[in-house]
């Protein structure tokens, strides 16, 4: 049976977009590619949806953004966290955590 991949929930984005500069800066098509191969071919975020959520997380100092060579050697934005954003996605995670304990102590008890 052929996987397919799934839409984001609402507010996944920004959570998913922080961890993945929390890594390592990226520029947004680095963030789409590792997006796709970290979650194995489940998600896929096309640039209608990645560079809407960068501009919102840089507009509230969550990441910051700089003009680099990429390895294409090609003029790129790449995004790196802030110290905002660091705080910011502790946060975030363990929220996320516990929704998801939750849900799945929900979908094991019925």
């Amino acid at each position: 049976m052929k996987k397919s991949k799934t839409d984001l929930l609402q507010g996944t984005l920004d959570l998913i977009v922080l961890q993945m500069l929390q890594a390592q800066p990226s520029n947004g098509w680095e963030l789409t590619q590792r997006i796709t191969v970290v979650s194995k071919d489940v998600f896929s975020v096309n640039a209608g949806s990645l560079y809407p959520a960068l501009y919102r997380l840089e507009g509230r100092g969550l990441i910051r953004s700089e003009w680099r060579a990429s390895e294409a050697n090609r003029r790129a934005k790449y995004y790196m966290l802030t110290a905002a954003g660091r705080r910011h996605l502790a946060t975030e995670r363990e929220t996320w955590e516990r929704f998801a304990g939750a849900l799945a102590d929900i979908l094991r008890a019925t």
